[in-house]
C-alpha cells in the first residue's frame, strides 16, 4: 500500500510571545524577546533566574479545575484545543477511533513534582494531595486531551529531553502515512520555571549569564559573546491528517510533512555530535525524497552553548556543502528561550508560519559573529518576501536523540 500523505491543519501555542501563532511570530519576525528576569520561591527566600514565561490564565482555556492539572498539561489542553478550533475538525462517531495523540516532555510535571517534595520535605512527611500521581505521570497531558476530545485512536508519550515533540510529531506523521490513524494531536510541552529545575540547571553551568543593562538578550545563539541557554516554558500542538481528507473537507493546510529523520550520537550523555546531527538531517532529507538544495530555510536547535552552536553548524555545512552558505539559519531560542522538551512543536510551528507568512525569523543578540559559526544566520530583524517552499527545524537532546522535520509548501 502506497505511504499517505501529510498534512498539517491547525497550529495551537502558549508561548512567551503570545498565545496565537500569529502573534508570536509577528513577535519573532521584529526581533522582540520575551526573555525577563523571573523570581521564584526557595526555602532560604527569593531567587531571581533569566527565563522566558508565558503569559497564561488557565481560567480562560480550560473546562477542568486548574489544581486538579500541573502547568505543563494546563498548556497542552489549551493549545490542543486551539490547534482544534483553527484545524475546523470535528470529532465524531466516525472518526473518532482512528484520531489519536503523540505528545513529548522532557521535564513533564515540573510543578507538581516541587510541590511535592517541598511537602514531604518541608511541610508533612505523611501527606501529599491525593491527585499527586496523576498530576505528575508524563502521560497526563495526553491523556486529557485524547479524553477532552473524545479520541480513541492512539495515545502516546515521547520523552527524550530537547528533542521529545519532534519526536512525537515525527512519529504521529508516521502513523498517518502508514496507515495506523487519520487524525493526531501532535506536539509538546514544558513549564519548568520552578526553584529547583532553575537550580539543577544552573548546577550544570549552561545556563546563559545574564545581560545586566538588558536581560532580555541574554540568549546569544551562535555570538561569540554567548553564555549558555536560557529556559523557556509553553506548548505547540499541530493537527495532522492524511491529506486527501483534508482536501475533501476544505481545510486550510500550513504544509505538507514530507521528512522525519531521527539518530542516536551514542558517544555520551550531554557531548553532542557532527555526524549524530547530520544523520538526523540527511535521514529527513531522504525520507522527504528531496535534495539538500530544495530546503530553503533551517529553523536551528541553536540553544545558544558554547559547544551545541559549533557543532550544529558544523553538521549543516556536512550536509548541506556549499549550499549552507546561501541557505538562512536562526534560532528563535534567542527570543522565546529554550522550551526543552516542548521546544521542537513550537519551533516547527514557528517554520511553518515562516511558509505561511514567506518571512525568515532572525536570530536575535547575534553582534558579534562567532568565527566559528559562519553561517547566514539571519541577525537582527526577520526577512519578509521571501519564497520559502521548504523548512527544515532541527531537534537536538542530551541522551543523544536527535529528530529533524521537513515540511513544505504544497
Amino acid at each position: 500500500m502506497a505511504n499517505k500523505r501529510v498534512v498539517v491543519t491547525g497550529i495551537g501555542v502558549i508561548s512567551p510571545l503570545g498565545n496565537d501563532p500569529d502573534t508570536m511570530f509577528s513577535a519573532l519576525t521584529e526581533g522582540r524577546s520575551g526573555i525577563r528576569e523571573i523570581v521564584t520561591e526557595g526555602s532560604k527566600g527569593p531567587h531571581t533566574s533569566i527565563g522566558a514565561s508565558a503569559e497564561f490564565d488557565p481560567a480562560n482555556y480550560l473546562q477542568q479545575k486548574p489544581d486538579s492539572l500541573d502547568r505543563v498539561s494546563q498548556f497542552t489542553i489549551a493549545a490542543a484545543a486551539m490547534a482544534v478550533k483553527d484545524a475546523g475538525i470535528t470529532f465524531t462517531d466516525d472518526n473518532r477511533n482512528r484520531s489519536g495523540v503523540s505528545f513529548g516532555t522532557g521535564m513533564g510535571a515540573a510543578n507538581a513534582l516541587e510541590e511535592t517534595f517541598v511537602q514531604l520535605l518541608l511541610r508533612d512527611p505523611n501527606r501529599v494531595k491525593p491527585l499527586t500521581v496523576l498530576k505528575v505521570m508524563n502521560n497526563a497531558s495526553a491523556g486529557h486531551v485524547a479524553i477532552q476530545h473524545g479520541l480513541a485512536g492512539p495515545d502516546l508519550t515521547y520523552s527524550c529531553a530537547c528533542s521529545s515533540s519532534s519526536v512525537s510529531i515525527g512519529e504521529a506523521f508516521r502513523q498517518i502515512r502508514h496507515g495506523y490513524a487519520d487524525v493526531m494531536i501532535a506536539g509538546g510541552a514544558e513549564a519548568p520555571l520552578t526553584f529547583g529545575f532553575f537550580k539543577s540547571w544552573e548546577a550544570m553551568h549552561i545556563l546563559a549569564i545574564p545581560d545586566p543593562a538588558n536581560p532580555s538578550a541574554s540568549c546569544r545563539p551562535f555570538s561569540k559573546t554567548r553564555s549558555g541557554l536560557v529556559l523557556g516554558e509553553g506548548a505547540a500542538m499541530v493537527i495532522l491528517e492524511e491529506r486527501e481528507a483534508a482536501l475533501h473537507r476544505g481545510a486550510k493546510i500550513y504544509g505538507e510533512i514530507i521528512g522525519y529523520g531521527s539518530s542516536n550520537d551514542h558517544l555520551h550523555i550531554t557531548k553532542p555530535s557532527v555526524d549524530g546531527q547530520a544523520q538526523a538531517m540527511s535521514l529527513a532529507l531522504a525520507d522527504a525524497g528531496i535534495a539538500a538544495e530544495e530546503i530553503d530555510y533551517v529553523n536551528a536547535h541553536g540553544t545558544a552553548t558554547v559547544l551545541n552552536d559549533v557543532t550544529e553548524t558544523r553538521a549543516i555545512k556536512k550536509v548541506f556543502g556549499d549550499r549552507a552558505y546561501k541557505l538562512p539559519v536562526s534560532s528563535t531560542k534567542s527570543m522565546h528561550g529554550h522550551l526543552l522538551g516542548g521546544a521542537g512543536a513550537l519551533e516547527f510551528a514557528i517554520a511553518l508560519m515562516a511558509m505561511q507568512h514567506r518571512a525568515v525569523p532572525p536570530t536575535a543578540n547575534l553582534d558579534v559573529p562567532d568565527p566559528e559559526c559562519d553561517l547566514d544566520y539571519v541577525p537582527g530583524l526577520g526577512r519578509r518576501d521571501q519564497d520559502i517552499r521548504c523548512v527544515m527545524s532541527n531537534s537536538f537532546a542530551f541522551g543523544g536523540t536527535n529528530a529533524v522535520l521537513i515540511a513544505a509548501r504544497r
